[in-house]
């Protein structure tokens, strides 16, 4: 790993951040006249709300790449810790699971929501946990099959948890505008990690 590459690995990823968050929000803000990234903003698809997209998928992507180091770290010390593979992927599978119980529960917890709405309820934990089961798959189909949790974990759980800002606002184009640049971006830098580094 070398400055330079890092370097491309900030800059490719802000770019696809950004490509990502203008694509969305100008959908979002064509189809949906109520919806503004900011207070300031006037509703409806004009150059400030176009230069506000921009900026918050930029902005997005640098929470993504907090996520992917700090994830890095964790797992580069939690290996360090447990040195039974089989019981790190336990581990891993079980972080899962309470990852896509919290989301289940999500609505539950921070609204008024009504229980009946099951189907609401999991909607979104089943899009993003078919997202990163096809990102693992293909991160799988590049290098070999140990990758597939691993990378399981840091698509559903990590974005999950960098996704918490949107997820705690009662507002479905907010889930969309947040949760899209934050997936490609992951995506971005989990699939290219093994190339960076030179490893399988």
């Amino acid at each position: 790993m070398t400055i330079r590459k890092l370097l491309w690995l900030f800059f490719s990823t802000l770019g696809w951040g950004s490509l990502a968050g203008l694509i969305v929000g100008t959908i979002l803000i064509s189809t949906n006249n109520e919806f503004v990234l900011w207070e300031v903003s006037s509703p409806g698809l004009n150059v400030m709300n176009v230069i506000n997209i921009i900026l918050a998928g930029a902005t997005i992507s640098v929470v993504s790449q907090m996520g992917f180091f700090s994830y890095l770290i964790f797992r580069y010390i939690i290996v360090g810790i447990i040195r039974k593979k089989r019981i790190w992927e336990y581990i891993q599978l079980i972080l899962i699971a309470e990852g896509i119980l919290f989301l289940t529960h999500l609505r539950y917890l921070f609204f008024d929501f009504p229980r009946s709405s099951w189907l609401e309820a999991i909607t979104l934990p089943v899009i993003l946990l078919v997202i990163a089961i096809a990102v693992s798959y293909w991160k799988v189909k590049m290098t070999k099959g140990s990758a597939f949790i691993p990378t399981l974990l840091f698509m559903f759980v990590v974005t999950l948890v960098e996704g918490i800002p949107a997820l705690r606002l009662d507002s479905p184009p907010s889930y969309v505008f947040m949760l899209t640049p934050l997936i490609v971006c992951n995506a971005w830098q989990i699939l290219k990690l093994h190339r960076i580094i030179r490893t399988e």
